[in-house]
């Protein structure tokens, strides 16, 4: 913990972006599963 640091809890901005990343993320993932899956199965 640093001298500089509020508090334990992070800004709402940090929060917020942090959950978009992790749902981009996770349709990221779904997206390619499913084009290697159309790729080995079409191919």
């Amino acid at each position: 913990m640093l001298w500089s640091d509020p508090s334990d809890e992070p800004p709402e901005e940090l929060r917020d972006a942090e959950a978009m990343l992790r749902r981009v993320g996770l349709v990221l993932a779904v997206a390619i599963v499913l084009v290697l899956l159309s790729l080995l199965g079409g191919g």
